[in-house]
């Protein structure tokens, strides 16, 4: 399936599982909080942290800007709601700050072009996120891959034609396309298969489909999960997800669309400590008693 080099390491091709704490917007807006739960996140072995950025204005729809919203701030319409939500260029430059004093990378979902031009062209991100909701978003994804970082996409609610569409724009691995005046050559992608409930129901997962992106595309393929539990995500390394990512957050009672659907910090070190092990027992499928079995054979066997 290939790999993809992010940040300095291998996703794929047998490479160790690469595991990404989604922070989203389950900061509520608030920078002391994100830092906090970058904290949590490296020390409970996530390998990233990711967050969500948007131009506002763009990103929200005209029918929906006037509705108004209860939210901890009080009554204020949607427009004011994601507003308080969104984090500005200070509060990006102290996470990046923060994110390489303590030494883990992170990167973010871009939801539209401007999105992408700031974080690009001020802060040297390992990969950018193609979010679900904006894999139709064909001129973003040309701009996504004419920056040349490797990009992640999630599937979420798309079609197969969709997905095939989108990959399309982003290259197949080894060629070039024009992009105007200039020749790029196809972006590194990695696919993350999804679903875009939160939480997402059991019997929609459907982790086979790993597989099939896999085969279609040749891609790396991962999991970004919106499930309630652990235990899937794990299923889905083992079905062959070279990468997983599930929304984080430090508490789900608190206020977020988004914090039903997370895991706290003790499941998420829970959850890596799982995937190691099944990364140590997973082995490499040759038969053959192992060195630790040789004097149980000795005492054992009665005939060789």
């Amino acid at each position: 399936m290939g790999s993809v080099r992010v940040g300095g390491r291998e996703v794929g091709d047998g490479a160790p599982c690469w595991v990404v704490a989604e922070l989203g917007q389950n900061h509520n807006g608030d920078v002391g909080l994100a830092l906090r739960m970058i904290d949590a996140a490296k020390a409970a072995g996530a390998d990233a942290v990711k967050f969500q950025k948007r131009e506002v204005d763009l990103a929200v729809p005209d029918a929906q800007r006037g509705a108004l919203r209860s939210t901890p701030w009080g009554v204020m319409s949607y427009l004011n709601y994601r507003h308080r939500l969104e984090l500005g260029r200070d509060d990006y430059d102290a996470i990046d700050a923060h994110c390489r004093s303590v030494g883990i990378p992170w990167f973010a979902s871009v939801w539209d072009e401007a999105s992408l031009e700031f974080l690009v062209g001020r802060y040297r991100l390992p990969a950018i996120k193609v979010p679900s909701a904006c894999l139709t978003d064909l001129p973003l994804l040309r701009h996504c891959r004419a920056t040349g970082r490797p990009i992640v996409m999630s599937t979420g609610m798309s079609t197969l034609d969709e997905i095939e569409r989108a990959c399309h724009v982003l290259g197949t691995p080894g060629t070039q396309d024009r992009l105007g005046d200039i020749m790029i050559s196809a972006a590194p992608l990695l696919l993350m298969h999804c679903r875009s409930t939160y939480p997402a129901a059991y019997p929609e997962l459907n982790l086979l489909a790993i597989r099939s992106l896999r085969e279609l595309y040749g891609v790396p393929v991962g999991y970004s999960g919106h499930e309630v539990g652990l235990w899937t995500t794990l299923c889905a390394v083992a079905l062959g997800a070279c990468a997983v990512e599930r929304h984080f957050t430090l508490d789900r009672a608190m206020w977020g669309t988004d914090q039903a659907a997370s895991v706290e910090p003790r499941g998420l070190e829970q959850l890596v400590r799982q995937i190691r092990h099944f990364e140590q027992a997973r082995g490499d499928g040759r038969i053959g008693p192992t060195e630790s079995e040789a004097p149980v054979r000795a005492r054992l066997r009665r005939i060789t």
